[in-house]
């Protein structure tokens, strides 16, 4: 689960992180500094990697965590060849809230069906992807969320993509 260095969005990562972990999955928490994230409410998040270190090839599943703060990694190269690298060897993947635009900035999204935050529908579509505004949307291995009410059933989508 990738989470900004500050101001994620609380939810968004506890929901799915603990959905996860009660199935028995391992989280692995990437940001851009190590130590604690904070989030926009309070919660913490231990960072147990740099971004920038981030191997594809070790993770089943790749999670960018929205709030405020994922706009760090709108246009981040790593960010971006991360969200390329996982789209490029089918791994699910996966962003909620306001991050969805890195998956559009990675060029990934391109036809399609996603849904984010509204305010990202502009740039998901000049990406190429086709914009359903659903609560959580599932094209392929590209999992899609509008936000924090929706975070139990994005981690539940992840978790099912997982499964299969």
């Amino acid at each position: 689960m990738v989470v900004a260095s500050s101001n994620f969005r609380d939810e968004e990562f506890l929901e799915p992180k603990k959905i996860f972990e009660d199935t028995g999955i391992k989280v692995v928490v990437a940001s851009s500094e190590l130590g604690i994230s904070k989030g926009y409410f309070g919660a913490t998040a231990n960072i147990d990697i740099l971004v920038e270190d981030i191997n594809v090839d070790e993770f089943d599943a790749i999670v960018f965590v929205g709030g405020s703060g994922s706009q760090e990694y709108f246009n981040n190269p790593r960010a971006l060849k991360i969200a390329k690298d996982a789209f490029d060897k089918n791994k699910t993947i996966s962003a909620i809230c306001i991050a969805p635009s890195i998956l559009a900035n990675a060029g990934v999204l391109t036809n399609k069906r996603t849904t984010a935050f509204s305010s990202e529908k502009a740039n998901l579509t000049r990406n190429g992807a086709i914009w359903t505004g659903s609560s959580v949307e599932v094209d392929g291995n590209i999992i899609t969320a509008d936000g924090p009410g929706s975070a139990k059933e994005f981690g539940r989508a992840i978790l099912n993509s997982l499964s299969k």
